[in-house]
């Protein structure tokens, strides 16, 4: 039972936070979204920062398998990343990126909510750098770098536009430098 009450939680803490804001939803909102009790949290996490961290985490995991399914299905093409990108700007719930969120709530590069969201965009950088040295590309970790600053700027994009373009322009200017660096 305790971890079922572990997965309420951070299930509640991922609709709230990306719905609302990490600010804005506090302890009891968790509570009682999750159904869970005050001293079950607290044997869980420590703090709503514990809880913001797991979160993330738990995100980042989803998110990049989520990723990383949709470009198997497309013979491991790393453009294919901006066609997952397009389907889930186009869905209604979009909200932007829950990493990139985290680190403009939680500015401070110390704190281990923004540490934890950075280290989610590492992990899309190593995926994005593996898939390209699978493809031959010579200079695979500065092109991996140089696609996630697409991915973000597209991602931010499409927030602010609510459209699916911005996927589809990063797409042609990531095969502009794929092109550039031929594998």
């Amino acid at each position: 039972m305790a971890t079922r009450a572990r997965e309420r939680l951070l299930q509640a803490a991922q609709d709230l936070f990306h719905a609302e804001g990490i600010r804005a939803v506090g302890v009891d909102r968790l509570l009682e979204v999750s159904g869970v009790g005050r001293a079950s949290f607290y044997r869980h996490f420590a703090t709503k920062d514990d809880l913001v961290v797991a979160t993330v985490r738990a995100y980042g995991r989803h998110w990049l398998a989520r990723l990383a399914e949709t470009v198997r299905t497309q013979g491991d093409d790393p453009l294919a990343v901006f066609d997952a990108l397009a389907e889930r700007f186009a869905a209604d719930d979009y909200r932007g990126c829950v990493s990139i969120n985290t680190m403009v709530e939680a500015a401070d590069p110390t704190s281990a909510a923004h540490r934890a969201a950075a280290e989610h965009k590492a992990e899309l950088v190593e995926y994005l750098r593996g898939l390209l040295v699978e493809r031959g590309h010579a200079d695979a970790e500065a092109l991996a770098r140089h696609l996630v600053l697409l991915v973000d700027g597209a991602i931010v994009t499409a927030l602010r536009e609510r459209i699916a373009r911005p996927a589809h322009q990063a797409k042609s200017l990531a095969a502009l430098m794929l092109a550039r660096d031929p594998a």
